[in-house]
């Protein structure tokens, strides 16, 4: 069947006559001739297609954050201790414990009975210069035996761990030993020409 686009056209005197028809139709109906004008518009334009929407890109991938840097690690400052200190507090022990004689000493031959003895008179004499010349205090106020916690940040150079060290801390544990820190230190002055060497003066019997 064919196509209206295909069908044969009308004649130009075949449409003389139907000019006039719809000349005269069009004037005696008006519903008609708003038809016509309709026909007669030109055709709306097309509204161009849509722009293709781009696809969105993809999010870079997050870069992952540099490790932070180790906090530098201050250098240890050695300092170099005056011997006078350590000389004056050897010569208190052996002048109120005999403390150098008792080291100095080969107990080898010595019955425990004798040794004991010994002891015994270096005991008080040391004790005396450190009660004296000292105040000692523990380090921890905890009783030995109980649980403690160590938090972060804790002082290394005043604790001491012990036994299986694993990871970072908090670290919980048993405390064996409190320490002893020297919250004081009254050593005599030294006269301006004393010898600190010399820890104990020999002795000549006349």
């Amino acid at each position: 069947m064919p196509t209206p686009s295909q069908e044969a056209k009308p004649s130009f005197l075949r449409r003389i006559p139907m000019a006039f028809g719809a000349f005269f139709s069009l004037l005696g109906n008006a519903d008609k001739a708003a038809r016509y004008e309709r026909l007669d518009e030109p055709p709306a334009p097309v509204a161009p297609p849509p722009p293709p929407v781009a696809a969105p890109k993809p999010a870079p991938a997050p870069v992952p954050k540099p490790a932070p840097a180790p906090a530098p690690v201050a250098p240890v400052v050695l300092r170099e201790s005056g011997p006078d200190a350590a000389l004056q507090l050897l010569a208190l022990l052996q002048r109120e414990g005999r403390f150098i004689d008792f080291m100095q000493d080969d107990i080898k031959g010595y019955a425990d009975a004798d040794i004991g003895a010994a002891v015994r008179v270096v005991h008080e004499g040391c004790r005396k210069v450190l009660r004296e010349h000292f105040r000692i205090e523990p380090v921890r106020a905890e009783s030995e035996g109980s649980r403690v916690t160590l938090q972060p940040g804790f002082d290394a150079a005043s604790v001491k761990l012990t036994g299986n060290v694993v990871g970072q801390p908090p670290f919980t544990g048993t405390l064996s030993h409190r320490g002893w820190r020297a919250a004081e230190v009254k050593l005599p002055k030294l006269a301006e020409k004393h010898d600190a060497r010399v820890l104990a003066q020999a002795e000549v019997e006349l």
